[in-house]
């Protein structure tokens, strides 16, 4: 603008002065803003729905169609505590914080059920001096809802339960319950099943005290002086997640201290969840399976550990691609690695009848992930808490990097194809461009567009949630598309011999250096390898007798190959 001044402009050429004026305003008109917040991207491969968006900060919960436009929204008397889920009928059940002796992040307290309309239809407060709910709820096809709660114990009663009085302070130490609660009427409920952590626990640090016995022997009780988290931590364990199978009537519990995932059986009556014996795998309320650092129960060492302060634990539902394998969201925090957050997938090894492997002595299996997503580079994608992930029925898996409310579609070989950032705090949604934080989110949920609580709902777009919003030519696109499966089996790939005596013969006819490994059926590793082209001799001379598991990835296309072979 001051060259065209030095060139155009006269003191006394009038002709000019309009087109001066209006150029010089020109310059302080302000410029497009840059985007910050809302949709950034939706490909035509991304999973058609609508998106359920509960900000940490407000009291207003959000359904979003695939464009990031509001189409239904919610209004609480209560910021989350903190999940939300949109049930069948149209209801929202969400949780709500409220004040409290417990203090720890996640504290919840209040869970109500809020109509379409907005009417709060039920709700109620679990919440004492001696317990709170807080982070997660799971509601039942019957009605009831499962929860996790904060049960607080005396210092004097952690000390007489085996815990090291260096552990404990003075306002003593938090276990943790799971209770199932029917609603009734508008604010009561009846408590129909509960189980205590403090009913399973283990210590070798006293022999006076009660628990007492070898940690290492007891992997399905849990070992009241593991602290990672550090001395006097009254928040020693810090679940955060909890999820319901029904086909196996059991449930799944995440600790974020121990950086474990728990499974406990809700077969049994609220008397036998309290002991060693009963239910349907006749072990009571002990843990029947975990996985994530077996340093936790004195199996394993620090590169054993594969979980990090993870979130979202759940079995992936049937008909979607995993179903009956756990999905969780590692957060990555003091990763050896680096601080980078996965998705990831596991497979438990289970015997012919549905029952949990582990080997005597042995870590539980497996020591490798079904599937995972990592960013590129890894650290480009990291949240330090909160956060879920969420396996949507094309095979896309829906992902909420809760720090900085990011909301991203991934396909089963990791490209993204649906980006979100929340734009709501606080104090309400931002412009578009502004810099934005404290917009954290806990989880995000995807539901299609037949799903039962949408039948006979109008569903309009409403404009974007963030102020001031772009133009936009997004598009919804129809019935989604199916984008990923099961990954393909790699070609080109046999073993020689089989059974196997002093050595493996595998061939590799992919040109490609490929990497192989081998697992007992229980998910222990009992080596690994890089096969070049060719004939590759793998020796297996020390391995005990019996069947392992074999298996050549080819990393570049994510397939792979697998083979039972025969030790003797």
């Amino acid at each position: 603008m001051q060259l065209y001044w030095k060139q155009s402009v006269k003191p006394d050429n009038r002709m000019n002065r309009p087109l001066l004026i209006a150029v010089s305003l020109l310059s302080f008109l302000p410029l497009p803003a840059q985007q910050t917040v809302g949709l950034f991207f939706n490909d035509s491969l991304s999973y058609n729905g609508y998106t359920l968006l509960a900000p940490n900060s407000s009291t207003n919960t959000y359904l979003l169609d695939n464009c990031g436009e509001e189409v239904h929204s919610w209004t609480s008397n209560f910021q989350p505590g903190n999940v939300a889920y949109l049930l069948e009928n149209g209801n929202l059940l969400r949780t709500g914080r409220i004040n409290s002796i417990f203090n720890s992040g996640g504290s919840g307290g209040h869970i109500e059920l809020i109509d379409w309309e907005g009417n709060v239809v039920w709700g109620y407060d679990y919440s004492s001096p001696d317990f709170h709910q807080h982070h997660d709820v799971e509601y039942l096809s019957n009605g009831n809802i499962l929860l996790i709660a904060w049960e607080r114990h005396s210092r004097a009663e952690a000390i007489d339960a085996g815990r090291d009085p260096g552990r404990v302070g003075n306002n003593g130490i938090w276990a943790e319950q799971v209770v199932e609660l029917e609603p009734v009427g508008e604010d009561q409920v009846n408590i129909v099943w509960s189980w205590s952590l403090w009913d399973h626990l283990i210590q070798d640090f006293d022999p006076s005290k009660a628990n007492y016995g070898a940690v290492a022997e007891h992997p399905e009780l849990i070992d009241i002086n593991f602290e990672p988290g550090g001395p006097n931590n009254a928040d020693w364990i810090h679940l955060n997640a909890i999820d319901y199978n029904p086909l196996l009537d059991q449930i799944v519990l995440s600790s974020r201290s121990f950086s474990e995932f728990w499974v406990i059986d809700h077969s049994t009556s609220a008397e036998e969840a309290g002991g060693h014996t009963g239910g349907n795998a006749g072990k009571g309320g002990d843990i029947l399976y975990r996985w994530g650092n077996p340093m936790a129960y004195r199996r394993g060492t620090v590169e054993d550990q594969q979980l990090f302060n993870q979130h979202d634990v759940h079995w992936i539902g049937e008909g979607l691609v995993g179903a009956g394998r756990f999905m969780i969201f590692n957060n990555g925090l003091n990763r050896p690695g680096g601080n980078y957050s996965s998705v990831d997938v596991v497979e438990p090894p289970l015997d012919e009848n549905g029952h949990y492997i582990s080997e005597e002595g042995q870590a539980y299996g497996p020591d490798f992930l079904f599937w995972t997503y990592r960013a590129q580079p890894p650290g480009a994608f990291f949240s330090a808490n909160i956060s879920g992930a969420q396996r949507l029925p094309n095979g896309n898996t829906l992902i909420c990097e809760g720090r900085g409310g990011h909301l991203f579609e991934v396909d089963f070989e990791g490209r993204i194809l649906w980006d979100y950032v929340n734009p709501v705090r606080a104090t309400g949604p931002v412009s578009q461009g502004a810099n934005i934080n404290n917009n954290d989110v806990f989880r995000a949920y995807r539901y299609p567009p037949d799903y039962p609580a949408f039948e006979g709902r109008a569903l309009e777009p409403q404009g974007p949630l963030e102020l001031n919003p772009l133009p936009s030519d997004c598009m919804v696109f129809g019935d989604p598309v199916s984008s990923a499966h099961e990954p393909e089996g790699l070609s080109g790939v046999k073993v020689l011999s089989n059974p196997v005596s002093d050595r493996v013969e595998v061939v590799n006819e992919t040109e490609k250096q490929l990497s192989l490994v081998v697992f007992t059926l229980t998910g222990q590793r009992i080596t690994r390898a890089l096969i070049a082209p060719g004939i590759n001799r793998l020796p297996s001379g020390e391995w005990l007798p019996g069947l392992y598991l074999l298996r050549v990835a080819d990393k570049g296309s994510g397939r792979y190959f697998v083979e039972k072979i025969i030790k003797y």
